[in-house]
C-alpha cells in the first residue's frame, strides 16, 4: 500500500493555485465547504446535481432532526450569515429537514461569494487527472483535476481544479433489500411497489399509505421513522397495517437507546419499542430477504427465518436498510478505501459500528480523510461510507481542517476543534443522521 505524505501544505503546486475547488453536493457540509474557503479567500465552484440546494434534504424534509439547531450550524457559515443580519434563533430546538434547509442552507447558499460559485443541475460523473489515468505517476502530483459534468440536457463538460472536496453524501445510493447486498431477485418486477427511506407517510405520501399494508425493511433509525408514521396512520384509516421487517432477532440497536445524549433519538427508540409491544406494528424478525415477486396488486418477499424458506405477502415495501456511497466517479483516481465500511482506511477503524456510537467517534480531519491521490477528500456522509448515524459536526469538522490543508495552514489543518454530544449505540442498518 502507498504510504501517505501527510503533511500539510496546498493541495496542487503553485501553477494550479490559480484554479478553483471543486465542491460536489450542495447540502450543509458541501455549503460549510463553500463557507471556509470564502473566508479563506481561496476560489472555488459547487457541483449540486439537483435543482436547488440541500436537494437530498428536502425529501425528508418532513422529518426531525436528532441535533438541535446548536449543532447544526457550521461556525463559519453562522458568522457570515450573521453579517447579513441572520441569527440564529431557539438553538436547543431539533428542526425538520425542510426547516434546516429553509432557515440556513437557502440563506447560506445566497451568501453573494457563494450564490455567485454555485451551479445546479449538474452532476458529477467522473474525476481525473488532467492527462493521464490512474496507472501513470509521472508528473501527476502536480496535474490539475478533470471533473466531468452532466446537465438536465445530457450536455457534458470537463473542467479543471486544484482539489476536489466531496461532499455529495448517500441518500441517493440505498443498500439493497437483499441480505447478502447484492441487487433483489425479482425487484424490477415489483419496483413500483418499493418506495424508498423516509416517506412522507402523514403528509405528501398519505395517500399511498392509507389502508394498505406496508412492510418497512431495516433496523436502524430511518426504519422505526417510518414505522411510526405508519402506526400513527393506522389510528386514522382503517385497514393501515404496518410490519417491521429485520433480519437481526430484535430491534434492540434502535429501541435500546434511552441513554442516548440526543434526547429526539432516545425517544425514537422508546416510541418504536411501544409501538411493537401493544401490537401497533408486527415485527418480522430473523427475516434475511432473499428475493421478491408479484402476487397480484400485492408483493410477496421470499426470505429465510429460522432455517425456513418463508414468503411475506405486503403490499408496499420501503427500503429503510441504510445507505452506501458512490465510489465509481473515482475510477481513475487512486483512493485508499477500507475494503469493510468503505470509508477512507484512516477513518474506518474511528467509525467502525463493530465499535463505536457517533459519540465515541474521535474528531478527525484532513490526516483520516487523506488518499494517495492528495488534493481529493471525501467528507461528511460519504466519508462514512457505510458506517451509520453521522452528525453533522463532525462533517463541519472535516471540511474546516481540509481546508486549512488546501490553504495550507499546518496549525489549523492539524487542531482538534470539535467536542460531540455523547450518543447511544448507532444501527448498523441506518442511514439517519445529524
Amino acid at each position: 500500500m502507498t504510504l501517505l505524505d501527510l503533511t500539510p501544505r496546498p493541495a496542487a503546486r503553485p501553477a494550479n493555485d490559480h484554479l478553483p475547488v471543486a465542491i460536489i453536493g450542495a447540502g450543509p457540509v458541501g455549503l460549510a465547504a463553500a463557507a471556509h474557503l470564502l473566508r479563506r479567500g481561496i476560489d472555488f465552484v459547487v457541483l449540486e446535481a439537483g435543482d436547488t440546494v440541500g436537494a437530498a434534504v428536502r425529501s425528508w424534509g418532513h422529518t426531525r432532526l436528532f441535533s438541535p439547531w446548536r449543532h447544526l450550524v457550521d461556525p463559519v457559515a453562522q458568522a457570515l450569515l450573521e453579517e447579513r443580519g441572520w441569527t440564529l434563533e431557539r438553538p436547543d430546538r431539533a428542526p425538520t429537514g425542510a426547516e434546516l434547509v429553509e432557515g440556513y442552507l437557502e440563506p447560506l447558499a445566497a451568501v453573494p461569494g457563494i450564490a455567485a460559485r454555485l451551479r445546479l443541475g449538474v452532476a458529477v460523473s467522473d474525476v481525473a487527472r488532467d492527462g493521464m489515468d490512474r496507472t501513470r505517476t509521472r508528473g501527476r502530483a502536480g496535474a490539475p483535476f478533470v471533473v466531468r459534468t452532466r446537465d438536465a440536457s445530457g450536455e457534458v463538460a470537463d473542467a479543471t481544479y486544484r482539489a476536489v472536496v466531496d461532499a455529495s453524501g448517500t441518500y441517493l445510493t440505498p443498500n439493497s433489500l437483499a441480505s447478502n447486498g447484492l441487487t433483489l431477485p425479482g425487484l424490477a418486477d415489483v419496483a413500483d411497489r418499493v418506495l424508498p427511506a423516509l416517506p412522507d407517510v402523514l403528509g405528501r405520501d398519505r395517500d399511498t399509505f392509507a389502508g394498505r399494508h406496508t412492510t418497512v425493511v431495516g433496523a436502524g433509525h430511518s426504519a422505526a421513522n417510518t414505522v411510526l408514521a405508519l402506526a400513527a396512520l393506522a389510528r386514522d384509516v382503517p385497514g393501515t397495517r404496518v410490519t417491521w421487517a429485520i433480519r437481526t432477532a430484535t430491534p434492540d440497536r434502535v429501541t435500546a437507546s434511552d441513554e442516548d445524549g440526543l434526547p429526539g433519538r432516545a425517544s425514537l427508540g422508546a416510541r418504536a419499542r411501544r409501538a411493537v409491544a401493544d401490537g401497533r406494528v408486527t415485527l418480522l424478525d430473523g427475516f434475511e430477504t432473499v428475493g421478491a415477486r408479484r402476487d397480484g396488486d400485492a408483493v410477496e418477499l421470499v426470505g429465510r427465518r429460522g432455517g425456513d424458506v418463508v414468503a411475506h405477502r405486503t403490499d408496499l415495501v420501503v427500503n429503510a436498510t441504510g445507505f452506501r456511497p458512490d465510489l465509481s466517479p473515482y475510477r481513475e483516481i487512486r483512493l485508499d478505501v477500507d475494503e469493510v465500511v468503505e470509508a477512507p482506511r484512516r477513518l474506518a477503524p474511528l467509525i467502525d459500528p463493530n465499535e463505536h456510537s457517533c459519540g465515541t467517534v474521535e474528531p478527525h480531519g484532513y490526516r483520516e480523510l487523506a488518499h494517495p491521490e492528495q488534493g481529493v477528500f471525501i467528507v461528511g456522509m460519504k466519508a462514512y461510507g457505510r458506517a451509520p448515524t453521522f452528525l453533522l459536526k463532525t462533517g463541519y469538522e472535516q471540511v474546516r481542517s481540509v481546508v486549512a490543508w488546501i490553504a495550507g495552514d499546518v496549525a489549523a489543518a492539524q487542531a482538534i476543534e470539535l467536542v460531540l454530544p455523547a450518543t447511544g449505540v448507532c444501527s448498523t442498518d441506518d442511514g439517519g443522521c445529524c
